[in-house]
């Protein structure tokens, strides 16, 4: 391999990276290759004009977990981090091993934060890797002997629940077994309840800070600075409602149309969880002049005015914008069944706050009879707690 990629040079062919990567992965197999396969992926960028990607990584990386070359690995990642390349289970995994074996309890606890972040349910092989750590003599030693406990409380509600992040707390033998948990989240070994765990604070306001810029650049900007400034009168809502998704929930039939009776049905069900509370509904100002020609539409639409359950976006704006951002804002319940996957969402991109936050906060719906039945989010997170 190395003598066909120096032929291939000499030739004047220019190597892509599948091909510098390709070579890597070869060369990490060789016990004293490890060294020379960081050296191609390293160098790809600044010889090549090439960009590393986590195929290019992970070979480099399983080659210094099985020397057991700790502080190397380590290097792996840092050149990850600063060519834009976020590790995976897999990757996490072989860092959170690597960092066991040599001892290195603080990195065991960052890269299990990591992995925390980036995974919701580990495979069996992080499992085990996972489990050789807290039967470690020194998973044991590793604790702190004294914290304070109002500090670690404050510091799980910063975090969405969950966990601290304050590092390794008291010292002693860990109990590792696997266990059950129960419907309503009851773990069966210990006895306690998995939370709920909603992104962190700065995460939200971060989620937040994005959905402004893109909606400022997008919308009007006079019309979306007014609804924020006008939110940030209101903000004792429990929910937000998402009017057209509801009042249009299959409606796809000869005498179908926009059902203010399917939106009015979900408002009730919203105010008779919540003591009586309104929720926040934002529709378009073009539904709200049509359904004003209706005497009875007309009362309903008065009657959420009176109660500030109604914004209306003006003409020319998209909804969406309004009532993502209305929810993340306020940092409350969301009611749609929109997945939001469309073009606005990918302008998110793939954060996976994003995703996070759509699982904790979103309340899917239906109708029986009537009546709504709204679908609300699991009581605990399926994730690393």
């Amino acid at each position: 391999a190395r003598r066909v990629f120096a032929h291939m040079l000499g030739a004047g062919a220019p190597p892509s990276e599948a091909t510098i990567t390709s070579l890597a992965r070869v060369v990490a197999a060789d016990a004293e290759g490890a060294d020379e396969a960081f050296g191609l992926v390293s160098t790809m960028r600044e010889k090549y004009g090439l960009a590393p990607r986590l195929r290019s990584y992970s070979p480099v990386l399983a080659a210094f977990r099985r020397a057991g070359e700790a502080g190397k690995a380590y290097a792996v990642e840092t050149h990850m981090a600063a060519s834009a390349v976020s590790p995976e289970e897999p990757e996490l995994a072989t860092l959170l091993e690597v960092s066991a074996k040599a001892g290195d309890a603080d990195k065991v606890y960052e890269y299990m934060h990591k992995l925390r972040r980036a995974v919701g349910c580990v495979k069996e092989e992080t499992a085990e890797v996972l489990e050789g750590w807290f039967r470690s003599d020194k998973a044991a030693t590793a604790g702190k002997a004294e914290w304070d406990v109002c500090q670690v409380k404050d510091a799980i509600v910063a975090n969405g629940g969950g966990c601290h992040q304050l590092g390794w707390l008291q010292s002693g033998l860990w109990t590792v077994q696997r266990v059950k948990v129960g419907a309503e989240g009851k773990c069966a070994g210990c006895g306690c309840c998995l939370a709920s765990v909603d992104i962190d604070m700065e995460d939200t306001q971060k989620f937040a800070d994005s959905i402004s810029g893109l909606a400022l650049e997008r919308e009007t900007k006079a019309n979306f600075s007014q609804f924020q400034e006008w939110l940030e009168a209101h903000k004792e809502y429990e929910a937000i409602v998402d009017g057209a998704n509801i009042a249009l929930y299959q409606q796809n039939f000869a005498e179908g149309g926009f059902s203010l009776v399917q939106l009015d049905a979900v408002v009730t069900e919203l105010r008779d969880r919540y003591n009586g509370k309104w929720p926040l509904v934002i529709l378009h100002n073009k539904r709200i002049a049509k359904l004003m020609e209706t005497a009875s539409n007309r009362h309903l639409i008065e009657t959420w005015r009176v109660n500030g359950a109604l914004y209306t976006s003006p003409s020319g704006s998209n909804d969406d914008w309004y009532w993502l951002y209305a929810a993340i804002g306020l940092n409350c319940l969301l009611v749609t069944n929109d997945e939001m996957r469309d073009h606005i969402f990918e302008l998110l991109g793939s954060s996976s706050f994003f995703y996070k936050w759509k699982q904790r906060h979103r309340v899917k719906y239906t109708f029986n009879k009537g009546k709504a039945v709204l679908v609300l989010p699991p009581p605990y997170s399926s994730e690393i707690q």
